[in-house]
């Protein structure tokens, strides 16, 4: 059996595109056929249209990638207008990523996403690095998590809510366990590593803010410690993100406790990859978790 849940949410399988590299969900049509999946998780939407960061916002590492993008998005009303009602017209299930800078601003948003169709299951983006204000300081708070949390499911009713937690604390279980306290469905783990580069050239860091988020196959193995601990301390649904870029790195998750995964980067180079697990999982099922 395919099907998975979060919360109230029935997902046709556990394989979805982690928020980012997706887009809207619509871009990688005619590449992946987004219909096969569990889910696209959205660009993280804001209240307003944003932007992004100014000067160079990704660089390539040794062993993934480091991105500076600074959360640009058509903003609410404009997602809600015109992006998501494409998502439902071509039968894809929404994963709607939702962040915010400020407490104001946060609640206008859920305000905006309570009572949608298609607003069936939300990814709280509490954790994205390259945000000043907001985003770095929630996530390493454990009651502003839960704060965060409580209200998105005051505010929006039956919808499934997923936290996604940052990898850039010293302990990310206790993140996990204030996000279930308040009432979250899911967790997904993890959101991208801070990291940095030097132009050697031009004797200055690449990115004008210095520092970015680093995900890619050299994430792997801290995503996965993240599963395997968080998975033992809640009894909530832990979704595993960070690295993966094969069938099996994906059936290592499952191993470590993921009852779901995500594909980000890979489908960069390797747009098959979420449909190959897909079929992996069709031909030989979910491998058990380890104890």
């Amino acid at each position: 059996m395919m099907q998975t849940f979060i919360g109230g949410a029935s997902l046709r399988n556990p394989v979805l595109l982690a928020s980012g590299p997706a887009g809207y969900g619509l871009e990688y049509e005619g590449l992946v056929d987004l219909r096969r999946l569990g889910g696209v998780v959205t660009k993280t939407i804001t209240l307003e249209p944003r932007a992004g960061n100014p000067g160079r916002r990704l660089q390539e590492t040794g062993g993934g990638l480091l991105n500076s993008i600074g959360l640009e998005n058509v903003g609410a009303a404009v997602f809600f207008s015109e992006k998501l009602p494409a998502l439902l017209e071509a039968g894809i299930m929404p994963v709607v990523s939702l962040g915010a800078e400020d407490w104001d601003d946060y609640l206008r948003l859920l305000d905006a996403a309570a009572g949608r169709e298609g607003v069936d299951v939300v990814e709280l983006n509490l954790s994205c690095p390259n945000v000043e204000r907001g985003g770095m300081a929630i996530g390493t708070d454990p009651e502003l998590v839960a704060l965060y949390v409580r209200h998105a499911k005051e505010t929006l009713g039956d919808a499934a809510v997923i936290a996604k937690l940052t990898p850039n604390v010293s302990d990310i279980t206790t993140l996990a366990l204030a996000a279930e306290q308040a009432g979250a469905d899911a967790i997904t783990a993890i959101n991208t590593v801070v990291g940095m580069d030097i132009d050697v050239e031009q004797r200055r860091p690449v990115f004008r803010r210095v520092r970015a988020g680093l995900s890619g196959p050299a994430i792997m193995p801290i995503a996965l410690d993240a599963v395997w601990r968080i998975s033992r301390v809640v009894d909530i649904p832990v979704i595993g993100s960070g690295g993966i870029s094969s069938v099996r790195d994906a059936m290592k998750f499952f191993m470590a406790g993921a009852r779901a995964v995500q594909v980000g980067t890979a489908v960069f180079y390797d747009p098959a990859l979420p449909e190959a697990i897909v079929d992996a999982l069709e031909r030989d099922g979910l491998p058990g978790s380890l104890p």
